[in-house]
């Protein structure tokens, strides 16, 4: 990777913020692993709530650093309430304190296609050679009040299940959402799983992805004729540093997408890696009104233009 400009704007990683100390210095190490792959690029993370330092802290060690400009990216898997407002919010009382300070603001990581390829690891790792093709795979996402976050998990797990050969993947939140794990998992036996790999969909350790370990667990202990087996965290992998960078670049460039991260025509997905490049033809749909004969109907028209 090319080293950073030395007039490129800094580094900010925002954090959720955990009561697991663990959890957070598995952050903290996270960001200076990021400034050690890049180095002459200023980087500092801090959190919203929960665990030191907070953002502000980070901000203030930036400008401390002589930093006038910095992207943000939210070290987050889903746009919730956090990455939709807390952080902004946070962000613009920095700007305030600081004047003449500037930033961007980037966007969450998920569902990208170097996590998936984490997640389909750690799956791979809790089955241990069992076959694919009879394991179902419950993802658990931390839960939100924001249905768009908690959707946001459910592309995940389809995202997941396409082109690996699962029997199929389901879904399950921690909090503030139904499916909670155990009735996730009683899902899962009613679709006739036998094999169960239960995937936290979580960055780092902490309270919510032990929290889904045990659960799966007791309910492992109520249902000893079926295989249950709890996956790891996607952890401080290669891809989420690059992923982080990523969106840096994303943020500093002004590259504001729609959802190409997971667009079969960009990238190239598992079972569908001939669509990469693909011009894209508008086409008509033969049951609906117009004239079909000549090919031109009303048809609605699928424009790839921002590809």
């Amino acid at each position: 990777m090319t080293a950073p400009n030395p007039s490129s704007p800094a580094l900010l990683i925002a954090g959720h913020g955990t009561r697991d100390d663990a959890g957070a210095e598995a952050f903290r190490a996270f960001v200076r692993e990021l400034g050690v792959r890049n180095p002459g690029l200023p980087v500092a993370g801090g959190f919203i709530e929960l665990s030191p330092p907070p953002l502000g802290d980070a901000v203030a060690e930036l400008t401390a650093r002589g930093v006038r400009r910095f992207a943000a990216v939210p070290l987050m898997l889903v746009s919730a309430g956090h990455a939709k407002g807390d952080i902004p919010a946070a962000l613009a009382r920095e700007k305030d304190r600081h004047p003449g300070l500037a930033y961007t603001y980037g966007r969450p990581l998920g569902p990208h296609p170097g996590l998936l390829a984490v997640l389909e690891r750690r799956v791979d790792e809790a089955l241990a050679g069992a076959p694919r093709e009879d394991t179902t795979v419950l993802l658990v996402g931390r839960g939100s009040t924001d249905p768009d976050a908690n959707s946001e998990v459910h592309k995940a797990a389809r995202l997941l299940w396409e082109g690996r050969g699962y029997a199929g993947v389901e879904t399950a939140f921690v909090s503030l959402a139904a499916p909670d794990v155990p009735s996730g998992l009683d899902r899962c036996r009613r679709l006739g799983a036998r094999r169960i790999v239960v995937l936290p969909y979580f960055l780092f350790t902490g309270i919510l992805p032990d929290r889904v370990r045990d659960q799966a667990r007791t309910w492992a202990a109520d249902h000893p004729d079926l295989d249950i087996r709890t996956a790891d965290v996607i952890g401080p992998e290669p891809e989420l540093l690059d992923l982080v960078m990523e969106r840096y670049r994303e943020a500093v460039a002004g590259d504001l997408r729609m959802n190409c991260d997971s667009c079969v025509y960009r990238i190239a997905l598992p079972g569908f890696e001939d669509k990469v490049g693909l011009p894209q033809q508008p086409h008509y749909h033969p049951d609906e009104d117009g004239d079909h004969h000549h090919g031109h109907g009303h048809g609605h028209h699928h424009a790839h233009a921002h590809h």
